[in-house]
């Protein structure tokens, strides 16, 4: 009671200030009211286990209740509760708590002394979670920027220039049609004709710049992403040997750490950032309005921001990639009825007998039969086909170069042109690994001394154990700490990695094979049916399950693989995040690529290629025939296997894992702290407050995944587009969702992540433009070998008599005469032996009665050497359009480097200004001493250099003080 009455006259010591009353403004500020949280540090807290009835038994300590002793510092601390002396039992659970305890002790003493001020609620429950705020005041932030280079707005106005002419006048009337599509955005709608000058914040040039208020100078992701770099580099030596916040959590010594948000999301009287994020674009009934990037990058940072700038780029492309595929589509439905090659084989006349599809059970069968897959084939197998893949082609060279010149825009904007890397600190695992290094090094020098002394035996004296471990924390001090991890210490991770990887593609192969092979023994025993429509659905029946099926094998190793690239990335040590985050990228991606597109890669490639001929066929399991592709080609069935994949990892893993998976986290998270809740010692319960509700929500793990799986569907979009024109209308369909949905998670059910600094999206850009070349290639034999594309143009323009397609399916079907079926071949039950002599399978090979029977034909080598020219030549055109896409169209646009360069020349003005100002200012100061010696009849003092020193120096310091 008498704490609870007094703490109003508690002053704030060491920039400490423990917490006793409700925190008011939203719980955003401190129990002052005016100062801000910046930081938020949590961490799981038990208290000692409760007395024994016998004092004086083994294994008892007695401490003073509410505090604790430094072992490293002899001195007295104050309780705070009570200075009354009791005795607890000591666990070894105790005793991990109490590492803890003192190592967020020191931890939170460094941040103090290097100028943060904090505050901290009571622990006044047996054991739950604890919160410290972080706040950073002006000296600290003014500091920090310094050191950072953070770029802030100058007094300086200039007004921006704006292009003239027919560009002016469609600016100015596209910005008219899409204004109810702008969201409603206070900052965005106020004057953007001028713009503030940007410069490199100086504590020395404090007058430059457009200071109005010292608490709002810096928004509140700055003032996060300042605190989170002081927590980064902070030591924590004496007790835990470790550096920054990152290593401490870690190793259990806090929970989590992270910036507010801006209060709640939904509507209050009281507007924030946060709510209108959540009002005019984290809402599914915002689909239609543009992103306010400039708002997402405010409050989340600069890669968040550009995360969703790329994603609406992208997204916006592919309005017309989805135009063009739909008008493909709709020509291959307006031209079906007239493609002759698909009414030849629908034409019940010509009755072209087809050799059995498996030995034995299967009997002949009329191509008519297939007149519905046919049909279907030509949606998709038209002669728009390929000039749809070559406008993909060119979508995805000027989809990169758009992009780079958006991301040029977005630079000078957001004041990123010339960020510098800055130095990334040793991630935890790195440093533990180093630290066992160097210890297992010392063991080994101690063995090898041929007489150590006590002192060496006992593991030197206490300064030079405290030496020791002061070198170990701070990792570059000294000769030690300039070791670093050589590729011996990582072989063995490079080995598991390797191996793993094989491994891993092992798995992928052997699942797509066991499809394979399940659709062969599925084939074979639906065609035993006696039931004559089951017969007739067996490609149908299937090739659906056989897809569903690869479907589903996909989105559970896309789990597993994700947890093994990380798990594989770590043994990898690598020293810093950036390259942490680099390699899991890569690893993911690679198994991620396989397992999406090798069920594909088998129909477009491989399905059809290596079946034999009737006579001769390949076999598997020594009795089952490798399949084939239908009568009217693979295409058909790849673009039925692209779509359910794509559309199914779209819905399923993109979409109901995204919403369903936290959600599902959130709850077993609630139940569980229901279940486990410990009793309050207090009847007052804490009120939730802002870090209350944070803390509850799912910490941010990173963009990896959400970039993955956008790559991912870029190329279901422009790999295999030839076999599916309508892959970017379903693309732009689930991208609409994805930004709703990414917003309304960022928003609404993560926490707050790092402000953090980028200026372009990075690795990702490579694998685009890696996979934008590769598509070309993909496209390129999709449309040669999958298509009949080319045998058409063969037939058409050198066999053909008429000049047209008469004849065509005739032409490609070859003759087999059926007395040469091996014993057990022929079917055993068939409605036509005594009719049937010959039957016809698809391929070019000579007939029975030729010479060379069953030889390849030289419409077979004619029709191949004309696939490899058209890849020849459709690479080759398509790389020339792309790279002239890349030289026309330059990265800076002409205006933005037009005001970069004003903006260099009008800062130079500035500081140039100022210099003379002083200058000015010196000289009349010299006059004015020089008149009033004269006046006095005395005789001028000589000045010397030391006086513009002082004057230099005196303005110096009235600029830091402020």
């Amino acid at each position: 009671m008498l704490e609870s009455q007094s703490i109003n006259k508690i002053p704030i010591v060491n920039n400490f200030l423990e917490a006793a009353q409700p925190d008011t403004r939203n719980g955003l500020y401190f129990s002052d009211g005016k100062r801000k949280v910046d930081y938020v540090l949590a961490y799981h807290y038990r208290k000692r286990s409760p007395p024994l009835s016998t004092p004086g038994a083994l294994g008892l300590a007695v401490i003073s209740n509410g505090s604790y002793g430094n072992p490293d510092e002899k001195k007295d601390t104050q309780a705070v509760h009570s200075s009354q002396d009791v005795v607890v039992d000591v666990t070894p659970q105790d005793a991990v708590e109490e590492e803890k305890m003192r190592s967020r002790e020191e931890f939170e003493k460094n941040l103090m002394e290097a100028g943060l001020e904090m505050e901290k609620d009571k622990e006044n429950k047996i054991q739950g979670i604890g919160f410290v705020r972080l706040h950073a005041p002006w000296l600290v932030l003014s500091r920090e920027a310094e050191f950072l280079k953070i770029k802030v707005p100058t007094k300086k106005v200039y007004e921006v220039k704006e292009e003239g002419g027919v560009m002016a006048t469609l600016n100015s009337a596209w910005d008219t049609i899409t204004k109810p599509l702008q969201p409603k955005v206070p900052h965005l709608q106020s004057n953007t004709k001028t713009k503030y000058i940007s410069h490199s914040f100086s504590r020395e040039k404090l007058h430059l710049y457009n200071i109005s208020e010292k608490e709002t100078f810096f928004d509140n992701a700055t003032r996060s992403r300042i605190v989170y770099e002081i927590l980064k580099r902070t030591s924590c030596i004496r007790t835990c040997q470790s550096t920054g916040i990152t290593t401490l959590i870690a190793n259990g010594v806090y929970d989590s750490a992270f910036p507010l948000h801006d209060g709640t999301f939904e509507n209050t009287e009281e507007k924030n950032e946060r709510q209108i994020l959540h009002q005019e674009w984290a809402r599914y009934g915002a689909f239609y309005k543009y992103q306010p990037v400039d708002l997402i990058r405010k409050y989340f940072g600069e890669k968040i921001g550009l995360y969703f700038a790329w994603l609406g780029v992208y997204t916006q492309l592919l309005i017309p990639a989805s135009l063009v595929g739909i008008i493909v589509f709709f020509y291959g439905c307006a031209t079906v009825d007239t493609d002759i090659p698909s009414l030849e084989m629908c034409n019940e006349d010509k009755n072209f007998t087809m050799c059995p599809l498996c030995d034995g059970p299967c009997d002949y069968w009329h191509l008519s039969t297939a007149c519905s897959t046919a049909r279907a084939s030509h949606l998709f197998d038209n002669p728009a086909t390929v000039f749809f893949s070559v406008f993909m082609s060119l979508w995805a060279a000027m989809f990169l170069e758009h992009w780079k010149r958006r991301q040029m825009r977005l630079s000078y904007r957001w004041d990123l042109t010339g960020l510098e890397e800055e130095e990334e600190h040793p991630r935890p695992k790195y440093e533990t690994k180093l630290l066992q290094k160097r210890q297992k090094k010392r063991r080994s020098k101690r063995k090898n001394k041929s007489e150590p002394s006590k002192e060496e035996e006992n593991g030197g004296s206490g300064k030079e154990k405290w030496r020791q471990k002061v070198l170990s924390a701070m990792g570059g001090e000294s000769s030690v700490g300039k070791e670093k991890l050589t590729w011996k210490d990582r072989m063995p991770g490079y080995i598991i990695n390797f191996t793993s990887i094989l491994f891993m593609f092992g798995v992928t192969f052997s699942a797509v094979f066991g499809v394979i092979v399940y659709r062969i023994i599925t084939s074979a025993i639906i065609a035993m049916s006696p039931d004559p429509q089951t017969k007739a659905n067996v490609r149908v029946t299937v090739t659906a399950t056989a897809v569903i099926i690869n479907l589903v094998v996909i989105l559970i190793l896309d789990e597993i693989y994700g947890a093994v690239a990380t798990w594989l990335t770590e043994i990898e040590i690598p020293k810093t995040e950036k390259d942490f985050e680099e390699r899991l990228i890569l690893k993911a991606f690679l198994l991620k690529f396989m397992n999406s597109y090798a069920p594909i890669f088998y129909v477009a490639f491989f399905k059809g290629r290596f079946v034999g001929r009737p006579g001769d066929y390949v076999y598997i399991f020594n009795h089952y025939r490798m399949e084939e592709c239908a009568p009217g080609g693979c295409l058909m069935e790849l673009c039925i296997q692209l779509s359910i994949i794509m559309l199914g990892k779209q819905l399923i893993q993109n979409n109901l894992f995204e919403i369903g998976i936290p959600k599902l986290k959130k709850l077993y998270r609630k139940l569980r702290d229901k279940g486990t809740a410990p009793e309050e010692t207090d009847d007052n319960q804490r009120l939730s407050r802002q870090w209350d509700l944070d803390y509850n929500l799912e910490p941010f793990t990173g963009l990896t995944p959400e970039y993955m799986e956008m790559i991912i569907q870029f190329g279901f979009v422009s790999l295999f587009v030839a076999s599916f024109p309508l892959a970017p209308l379903f693309a732009l369909l689930n991208n609409i969702i994805e930004i709703r949905l990414d917003a309304k998670k960022f928003v609404t059910e993560l926490r707050r992540p790092d402000a953090v600094r980028a200026k372009d999206i990075g690795i990702w850009y490579n694998i685009l433009s890696g996979m934008g070349k590769f598509s070309v290639i993909i496209n390129a034999f999709v449309i040669s070998f999958t298509s009949d594309f080319i045998p058409r143009l063969v037939y058409q323009y050198m066999y053909s008599e008429t000049g047209t397609m008469h004849g065509f399916i005739d032409h490609t079907l070859s003759y087999f005469n059926v007395s040469h079926f091996k014993p057990g071949n022929a079917p055993t039950l068939s409605q036509y032996d005594k009719e049937v002599t010959v039957c016809r399978y698809k391929d070019y090979r000579e007939p029975p009665w030729s010479p060379n029977a069953y030889d390849f034909s030289k419409q077979y080598w004619s029709v191949l050497a004309a696939r490899l020219a058209f890849v020849i030549l459709f690479q080759n055109l398509v790389m020339f359009l792309s790279e002239l896409v890349d030289w026309m169209i330059p990265d800076i646009p002409k205006d933005i480097s037009e005001q970069i360069k004003k903006e260099k020349t009008l800062l130079v003005d500035v500081f140039l200004k100022e210099e003379k100002e002083k200058l000015q200012l010196i000289q009349s100061l010299f006059l004015k001493d020089q008149t009033a010696q004269q006046k006095a009849g005395g005789v001028p003092r000589r000045h010397r250099a030391a006086s513009f020193s002082q004057f230099s120096r005196e303005q110096r310091c009235q600029h830091t003080d402020v």
